[in-house]
């Protein structure tokens, strides 16, 4: 140590006064990082990981690895939601109404807002009784554009659905609109509103969940995020209450996605306009 001191030509008792000051700099740095990954999990619902934590962090101007957020979220004992494998049958494809052509063809890809939407509809568990959740998704912007909670998987379920969305958006004639089998997808009156709102219907093939994978995925996000992480919904009201909480507020509007460069689907679609005009 005191040949390095000689070197550099500096004092021991300055060269560890120096060491002293980095060492509660190093300290300060970690318990203010150490802050932001605490808050950045808790102000995403509990869902986040160290992938997207940290580019929120980058967001913020912090050059911090995945391996540091990691390690801090183990040290807190932070750790997001895992998913449980549980599956309700919500498609009823035995039946004799018309099937529409699959346009789509597992093209998930879209150059504009309200160019291409997938359909699905997904059960929600309630101890007051089952819900299902119809939801449409707006594949360019990644959006929840429409969507409706009801005790019974009916026509209706989607059809309000369906509105919700073309009232939001007003999308131009020509929309691919794509579902699966569904008798609630194939309905007269479910085919008649898309005539009268000049979307285009397709259809997954008979059997392959991949012709609809992205809004299935969709569900599986919502399950793990709010459903399977945390207690039951006691009342169909609280049910009611915290999906619109989440589809409206944070999946909508706050939640980063990573097929559209960490932005929120709300940004994204920002974005987009504001560069067209």
């Amino acid at each position: 140590m005191e040949k390095m001191c000689g070197v550099f030509q500096v004092s021991r008792s300055g060269y560890y006064k120096w060491q002293a000051s980095e060492a509660s700099e190093r300290a300060k740095r970690k318990a203010t990082l150490t802050e932001r990954v605490r808050w950045h999990f808790y102000d995403s619902e509990e869902t986040y990981g160290s992938p997207r934590i940290r580019r929120e962090l980058v967001k913020e101007g912090w050059t911090v690895s995945e391996r540091t957020v990691g390690l801090i979220m183990r040290e807190l004992g932070l750790r997001s939601c895992m998913a449980r494998k549980f599956r309700v049958a919500t498609t009823d494809s035995k039946h004799d109404l018309p099937i529409a052509p699959n346009v789509l063809q597992q093209d998930f890809t879209a150059t504009k807002p309200n160019e291409k939407w997938v359909a699905d509809i997904t059960y929600i568990p309630c101890r007051q009784g089952k819900l299902y959740l119809a939801s449409i998704l707006d594949l360019y912007t990644k959006q929840i554009v429409g969507w409706k909670l009801s005790d019974r998987m009916t026509i209706d379920l989607t059809l309000d659905a369906l509105n919700m969305a073309y009232a939001a958006k007003k999308p131009p004639k020509g929309l691919i609109h794509h579902s699966d089998r569904g008798s609630q997808y194939a309905a007269k009156d479910y085919r008649a509103q898309l005539e009268r709102y000049k979307m285009k219907p397709s259809m997954s093939r008979k059997g392959n969940c991949y012709d609809n994978a992205c809004i299935e995925a969709f569900h599986s996000i919502l399950k793990r995020e709010l459903i399977y992480s945390k207690p039951k919904f006691k009342t169909k009201e609280e049910a009611q209450q915290k999906l619109y909480r989440y589809l409206e507020f944070f999946y909508n509007r706050k939640r980063s996605n990573s097929t559209i460069g960490y932005m929120s689907p709300v940004r994204f679609e920002q974005l987009y306009y504001a560069s067209a005009a």
